[in-house]
């Protein structure tokens, strides 16, 4: 599309003036207020590393850029309300009076956003005495008058007023917690509301807003209002001949009672189209970016996808950058790579894999970087420089290289550096750990990427990156006390992934095929017993339908109706489980088909035609407290709550020869709880090895150990993981199935046994309140922002996660190293056992038969030395010819 605008601003003032007769512009108007409102509430609160919230400005940024796109506008109006009142609150003081405070997570996000969007060369529009809305109805008015064209950009239908031949309106609404788009022109708001767009004015003069705070007419509902619109078209009318027209007695006596409220309410409702502002339409064209400042900003807030999506390095780089000029040389003889390398003690590598075959690496010498394609040429320098354990290899997420090289039979030795592995250990809650924006984050050098090839350019940028992210991520680490973290625990971690995922699950597939078939015929069972209990055929799987037929026609119990119907989650069908039989049938038939689609379905999908083997992939840099996480497919998430879905690990089987050996740790957390609280009577429990859930019991209950019952002791185990996520006393109750006051009590007497405990936990929250994070006990951090936020909730579920993290995230290391252990001495003896699943607090090692007793004494040994606490660690192990009997 021609851009009109770059070149009438080439030519001169007047020239400008006789073009702009004759072009027909796109002008974009923003709601501002209304956008950054919906980015705040539409993202969960983000913050930078220093503390910074970012979560609104992200979002009102990605919806600009998306909104730009898809509006291709010449140019861009941002509209924001001034803090000062308005002639609205002047006329009726009651004006939005009813509206809370903006919470102080989004006011300190608000001068941020704007002057970074002056940076990116929009033009801001705000007017003393009106609002944003007055802005968009004035520029909409314009464009009307210029035969222009205005689309206005809100998530508020206060707009709609404004839809015209030239105006069309684009709203961002919400569904089902996702984004929905809209965009309105006059034919569309009659479809949808049977009136003109200026009538709906009118409508809201007799409804009012409540939002707003305009009253309306005491008594007139949306369903009256819009029947009178429709029918009459304006209050004036209405008011003129209310005596003659056809309205019932009793609306009538409202509307003349209310006669003054329609009007002020109209007053109010009415978006003024006269507003004193810039009207000039090229006022809006985007000016020029000002590169540097919005860089240095983005950089700021930690936005590094924003820099790229605005297209802001392609240039020029910032004030502080620097360009470097870098050699490239591909090279491919074994004997002259060797003959450079020969006396290197250390090499900053980066590697293109396709699938998970390695093609290329790239090996930063001085100023020049060696393109080495894995070839047979190469293929002898690459495998003796990899397994030279006396050089050490610098690279950026090492664990898809181990991967790739283990289908080739090179050791990657000595590996002691990994960036991508070093910027999570420094913030592990950073959305993306691309070398790209680390380089940008942390103000690299830059490269000249003049002479460089499109075919090679991220592999070079990324070893041509590495020497500067070790030395800074080298300090930031030594500074915190986490190099041991990195270099003990999470490199060496990542060799074991690579292992697992090349491993993989076996799987019985045939028999699979056969259970999933078993559900099915299950599943149909229970489709017709549920129509057949309910009385007429319903989709079981829509919600509105079953709310339908168990709320209406069955008459069952319910919570309130919303616009799209009766909720029929779980939560809610568990309440009712007693009151009618069919609740349990859709209960089971909610298990068995995602048992099915989910697990059976979706497993056998995943199984590689291969080896018969589930080949997960698996997140070392996910999750927040260490933990890993599984995907494609999740083997973290195998149901064991019910027998039919433990049923399932009867399919992950061992090789012909082999055994599974199933070691998990026994309440490693309360372990670890004891440990960092120091309390001596919690210290003495686990030391005696008494049955720590009985001690509870016996202390919460006030009763012998003796004679600590069942059920007791099944709520002293709710309270005691309770405690460790800071459970509350009303949750506790619902948990467990008594009253608050009840709860209160257990927890009362937990703290009253272990009184160090609750003064950890206490200590915990507020150093974190100072240090702005939480650490376990090998100094893994977890940055909690939540703890300042003025919201009762946020702030709540910072609390519980100072408490939980440290103990979690210790669990996740103390894991770690147990299965570094375990490697490294199967290995050592030459073993073929190797281990080839985590889940949380388990580990399932396969290992032929004659070495699975050596085996399991090694994985129970390594498990319990894992770390020195002051009680001692305790597993218990089974071995099984496939999983489940390995668990049980």
């Amino acid at each position: 599309m021609f851009d009109h605008f770059s070149f009438i601003k080439k030519i001169s003032k007047t020239a400008v003036k006789i073009i702009s007769w004759s072009v027909k512009m796109k002008l974009l108007v923003i709601d501002g207020n209304s956008i950054f409102n919906r980015a705040f509430y539409g993202i969960k609160l983000l913050t930078t590393k220093n503390g910074t919230y970012t979560n609104a400005i992200y979002g009102f940024l990605t919806m600009l850029i998306k909104i730009q796109s898809e509006i291709n506008p010449d140019a861009i109006a941002i509209a924001f309300d001034k803090k000062s009142p308005t002639f609205r609150h002047k006329k009726y003081d009651k004006y939005k009076e009813n509206r809370k405070g903006m919470p102080e997570e989004l006011f300190l996000q608000f001068p941020i956003l704007k002057e970074l969007l002056k940076n990116l060369g929009y033009t801001l529009v705000e007017c003393e005495g009106f609002e944003a809305d007055d802005i968009l109805g004035t520029l909409a008015k314009t464009c009307e008058e210029n035969n222009d064209e205005c689309v206005i950009a809100t998530g508020d239908r206060d707009s709609l007023q404004l839809v015209s031949k030239n105006t069309s309106v684009r709203i961002t609404t919400t569904k089902f917690g996702k984004p929905e788009i809209s965009l309105f022109n006059e034919e569309k708001i009659l479809e949808k509301y049977g009136v003109l767009p200026k009538e709906l004015i009118e409508i809201k003069a007799l409804q009012g807003d409540p939002s707003d705070n305009i009253p309306g007419v005491p008594g007139i509902g949306q369903k009256s209002a819009t029947e009178l619109i429709r029918k009459y078209k304006n209050i004036d009318y209405i008011y003129s001949n209310v005596d003659s027209l056809d309205i019932k007695p009793g609306i009538k006596k409202k509307l003349v009672d209310g006669k003054d409220f329609a009007y002020l309410s109209k007053y109010l409702g009415t978006i003024v189209t006269n507003a004193p502002i810039e009207t000039n339409i090229e006022s809006y064209l985007k000016k020029e970016i000002n590169k540097a400042e919005a860089i240095e900003m983005l950089k700021s807030l930690e936005m590094f996808s924003i820099i790229s999506k605005f297209g802001l390095e392609k240039n020029e780089n910032t004030k502080e950058e620097l360009e470097t000029n870098i050699k490239v040389i591909i090279e491919s003889d074994s004997k002259v790579l060797n003959n450079i390398f020969k006396e290197k003690k250390a090499i900053y590598m980066s590697y293109h894999i396709e699938g998970s075959d390695l093609k290329t690496l790239a090996i930063l010498n001085n100023e020049t970087i060696y393109i080495i394609e894995n070839n047979k040429c190469s293929k002898k320098f690459i495998k003796n420089i990899l397994e030279n354990v006396r050089i050490s290899k610098i690279i950026h997420n090492v664990k898809p290289l181990y991967v790739s090289l283990n289908k080739e039979k090179i050791n990657l030795n000595n590996v002691s550096f990994d960036t991508m592995l070093s910027a999570y250990l420094i913030n592990p809650s950073a959305k993306t750990y691309d070398i790209s924006n680390l380089a940008t984050e942390y103000s690299c050098k830059k490269i000249n990427a003049k002479n460089i090839s499109e075919k090679n350019f991220n592999l070079i940028l990324e070893a041509y990156y590495l020497p500067q992210l070790e030395s800074i991520f080298n300090s930031i680490l030594r500074e915190r006390n986490q190099m041991d973290l990195l270099k003990d625990v999470e490199i060496p971690f990542a060799k074991v992934l690579a292992e697992m995922e090349s491993v993989g699950f076996l799987i019985d597939k045939e028999n699979l095929i056969n259970y999933g078939n078993v559900l099915s015929n299950n599943i149909e069972t229970l489709e017709k017993e549920i129509h057949k209990s309910i009385g007429e055929d319903v989709n079981i799987n829509s919600p509105k339908q079953l709310g339908i037929a168990l709320f209406e026609r069955l008459g069952l119990p319910h919570g309130k109706k919303t616009k799209t119907g009766y909720s029929t989650n779980a939560e809610v069908l568990e309440k009712l489980r007693f009151v009618h039989p069919v609740i349990d049938l859709i209960l089971q038939y909610r298990t068995l088909t995602k048992l099915k689609s989910t697990y059976c379905d979706g497993l056998i999908k995943e199984i590689s035609p291969l080896d018969g083997r589930l080949h997960s992939s698996f997140n070392q840099t996910e999750t927040k407290t260490g933990r890993i996480s599984s995907t494609e497919p999740n083997l973290q998430n195998i149901p064991v709550k019910t027998e039919i879905g433990k049923n399932l690990r009867k399919f992950f089987i061992a090789e012909e020869g082999q055994v599974l050996i199933d070691a998990d740790y026994s309440q490693i957390e309360l372990r670890i709880l004891a440990h960092v609280a120091d309390d001596s009577n919690m210290i003495d429990d686990f030391s005696k090895n008494y049955d720590i859930h009985t001690m509870t019991a016996s202390q919460v209950f006030n009763v012998p150990a003796d004679m600590v019952t069942h059920l007791m002791r099944s709520r002293a185990k709710a309270v005691n993981f309770g405690i460790i996520y800071g459970i509350s006393a009303f949750s506790l109750s619902k948990d467990i199935g008594v009253t608050k006051k009840e709860a209160d009590t257990y927890i009362e007497n937990y703290f009253n046994r272990y009184s160090n405990v609750k003064k950890y936990l206490d200590e915990t929250i507020e150093n974190a309140k100072k240090t702005g994070y939480v650490e376990t006990i090998f100094n893994r951090r977890r940055y909690l922002p939540e703890l300042k936020s003025s919201n009762f909730i946020l702030r709540s579920f910072g609390e519980r996660v100072a408490r939980n993290m440290p103990i979690q995230g210790t669990s996740a290391d103390i894991i770690k190293i147990a299965m570094i252990n375990i490697s490294k001495k199967f290995k050592k003896l030459n073993m073929n056992s190797k281990i080839i699943l985590q889940v949380h607090d388990e580990i399932i090692v396969e290992a032929p038969e004659n070495e699975s007793k050596i085996a399991k004494d090694i994985i129970e040994n390594e498990m319990k030395k894992a770390v020195d606490l002051k009680v001692p660690l305790i597993t218990s192990s089974n071995i099984g010819k496939n999983w489940y009997l390995a668990k049980n």
